[in-house]
């Protein structure tokens, strides 16, 4: 279907597309809640001076093995959600070994997006630092923007982010701008193109698999289909990877349990970064 036929609306607005939605988003709290409470962590660590600059480490029940430190950002259309509503996604990491950490962000419209751009450089920054050691960067939807935009980008950062796994993420930004999803971020045409990672140059090596859910629209699925593309064609080692039946909610579930395939993939690009 061209693209001027397609009603973007219904393409991008997934919580219209889910109505189920705030189930997800309930259960999100509810095992986020309980994993704070049962996990070795530290919250509420500062990476900045906003009042959303804040992060939660993660740590491995039984010690950190000592690899990368995974770095996972939240969705919500760069306009909603926080930190503690993925803190239960730390747990598959976690129990292979890795540390995770789960920063929030400014959210639009008090925040620009190519300011959450920057916040997020600065969060993964702060982690690099404290820890001495490099990421495996993951997001979901407006985090997997985030987490290409990262991994594109890392050049001043302690260490070049070489690894990530966007899951359902936005890397072409355009077909936004005429959505309701556009009120909050306020984008014209111009910073839309401005601001997709996949228009830019990509990065010079690395591997990134781009995960999205096979009950997702067509357009979530061309646009990981386009940035594994484009970055394979550039030398990147790309995988496009489908969770049969997920939709853009339950996508992420597996990062919960060690055993899924989301965290096998994560552990296959921990030994790469």
């Amino acid at each position: 279907m061209a693209a001027d036929d397609l009603d973007l609306e219904a393409e991008y607005n997934n919580r219209a597309r889910v109505p189920e939605h705030p189930v997800h988003i309930a259960g999100w709290q509810r095992d986020s809640a309980a994993y704070r409470e049962s996990a070795r962590c530290e919250l509420d660590l500062a990476y900045g001076p906003g009042e959303r600059h804040r992060l939660d480490l993660f740590h491995p029940p039984g010690g950190d093995a000592g690899g990368p430190v995974v770095l996972y950002i939240h969705g919500g259309y760069w306009q909603s959600l926080d930190k503690s509503t993925s803190s239960h996604l730390a747990r598959g990491a976690n129990e292979r070994g890795l540390t995770v950490a789960i920063p929030s962000y400014t959210l639009a419209p008090a925040a620009s997006l190519a300011a959450i751009v920057s916040e997020i450089e600065a969060a993964a920054d702060f982690v690099m630092q404290r820890t001495g050691r490099p990421l495996v960067v993951s997001g979901h939807s407006a985090g997997g923007h985030l987490t290409a935009c990262l991994m594109a980008r890392s050049g001043g950062l302690q260490f070049p982010v070489r690894v990530a796994m966007p899951i359902s993420g936005l890397f072409d930004l355009p077909p936004l701008v005429t959505t309701s999803i556009n009120r909050a971020l306020g984008l014209s045409i111009e910073e839309a193109h401005r601001l997709s990672p996949l228009e830019w140059d990509p990065p010079a090596g690395g591997r990134l698999v781009a995960v999205v859910g096979g009950a997702e629209s067509d357009e979530f699925r061309r646009q990981s289909r386009a940035i594994a593309d484009r970055w394979g064609e550039a030398g990147v080692a790309t995988r496009y990877h489908e969770v049969p039946g997920a939709n853009h909610f339950d996508v992420i579930a597996g990062l919960a349990d060690p055993s899924d395939p989301l965290v096998d993939l994560i552990m296959d690009l921990a030994a790469d970064a």
